[in-house]
Parts: C-alpha cells; structure tokens; sequence
C-alpha cells in the first residue's frame, strides 16, 4: 500500500501522458503553450502585488492596525471572538504571510490549546487572502472594475471569523 501512495503521482502523470498520446496530442507543445499563457498571466498579475506588499507593511509599521484592534475588540468580544485575535482578523483579508505571522505570535503566547490559539488556528483555515485573491483573478481576468466582488469578500471572511470562533467554543468548551 505504501508503494501505491509513493508511486501515485508518477502513475497520473504517466497515465495523463499516455492517455494524451493515444488521442494524438502532442504533449510538448501542449506543455510549452501552457508554460506561455502561464508566464502571461505571471506579467498581469506581478503590478498587483507589487502595489498589495508595501501597503500591507505600512499598515503594520505605522500602528494603524493596533489602533483598529484596540476599537474593534469590545464589539467582537460581544461576539464570542476573542479580542485577542482582532489583529488577525485585520491582517488576514489583506496578507496570507502577516496573518501566519500573527496567528504564530497569538499561538507561542497563548499556547496552541487555549481559546486563543484553536481559534487563531481555524481562522486562519477558513478564511482567505481576499485582497490579494482578488487581485490576482481579477488582475489575471483584465477585470478593472471589481463592483460588488469586494464587499461579498469581506463579508464571507466575517462569516469565516465567526464560524471559527463559534466552532472552537462549541468543539472546546471550556
């Protein structure tokens, strides 16, 4: 059985190759025209996320988002959030790698099984990147305009932070 698992992508890519050659595509040339649309969508895309990075880490060097985190956390402890993860939930829609950054910083000083650290934790896997997703598809799709796209984003990345939390303190009580 482990052989199996050890060997199942090199069979689906022989496979695919095979399957490929008995309906008579050439599969170099299929790879090549790939690998160009994919350096393409490569040159839309890099504009995007040039602009997103920098702005991520003004947010963070100038305090605005520790001063969000303060005004923010009373209303989402009424919520059943933990205040303490007001600062992921902030980063999160904007930065994959600040976020891990900050649910890594909330996890080692509450520890991986506290409220905190569970909750950090499922935020982190139920929510998105919904800046950076955005500007990737829509960058990538020549969309300019992206009208109701990022309201909606938010919203479900609310509902993700909620869901989480909710999740952690029915699955965890304390």
């Amino acid at each position: 059985m482990e052989l199996l698992f050890t060997m199942l992508i090199p069979l689906i890519l022989a496979g695919t190759a095979l399957y490929a050659m008995a309906r008579r595509v050439d599969v170099y040339d299929a790879l090549l025209c790939g690998a160009k649309d994919g350096l393409s969508v490569l040159l839309r895309i890099v504009p995007a996320l040039v602009a997103l990075l920098p702005a991520v880490y003004m947010l963070r060097a100038s305090g605005a988002l520790e001063l969000a985190a303060e005004a923010l956390g009373p209303v989402l402890s009424a919520l059943g959030i933990p205040a303490e993860t007001v600062g992921l939930m902030l980063v999160r829609p904007v930065s994959g790698s600040t976020a891990l950054g900050v649910g890594a910083e909330l996890i080692s000083s509450y520890g991986p099984d506290s409220l905190v650290g569970r909750t950090a934790a499922v935020m982190l896997g139920s929510t998105e990147t919904t800046f950076y997703t955005i500007a990737v598809y829509f960058g990538a799709a020549g969309i300019v305009k992206t009208r109701y796209a990022v309201p909606a984003a938010l919203c479900a990345d609310l509902a993700g932070f909620l869901a989480a939390a909710w999740a952690v303190r029915l699955l965890f009580p304390a």
